[in-house]
């Protein structure tokens, strides 16, 4: 077995994590697919024989891609959405791994402050309520 041969089986085992860090960085699952491949590249070319924490260097490979990537967008002045939804997470095999689980818990914590902020801006109060009646401030509307 070549080194490359080699190489490309253990990015292959610690793609999952080198894909939920970029996603985690840039908040786009192409985007963090695309800094993972650049990632293969450099790590490729580099060769992997004198180090000793592979999953640690492949790591800073991909966090140092995602930080160029988010330097281009300052340098081209990209503005970004005024709500960004990040991208929805599926499993082939319908159990999720523990990374996928945090990224899930994410998005849904950042769903519910999406929809309690157009409430808020709905309502024009503090309360972020559907109901008066469940509101927990609904002494101060009275």
């Amino acid at each position: 077995m070549d080194t490359n041969e080699w190489l490309a089986g253990r990015f292959d085992e610690h793609r999952p994590h080198l894909r939920a860090v970029a996603y985690r960085m840039l908040g786009s699952l192409t985007e963090a697919d695309d800094a993972v491949q650049d990632s293969w590249l450099r790590a490729s070319r580099a060769g992997a024989r004198d180090v000793d924490n592979l999953g640690g260097w492949l790591t800073t490979i991909v966090a140092r891609v995602c930080l160029n990537m988010l330097r281009s967008r300052n340098r081209r002045r990209e503005e970004p959405l005024e709500f960004h939804l990040p991208d929805s997470i599926i499993s082939a095999e319908g159990q999720l791994q523990p990374e996928q689980e945090a990224l899930l818990a994410d998005s849904v914590s950042l769903a519910l402050l999406v929809v309690l902020e157009t409430c808020h801006r709905r309502s024009g109060s503090r309360s972020c309520c559907t109901t008066r009646s469940s509101c927990p401030s609904t002494r101060s509307h009275r």
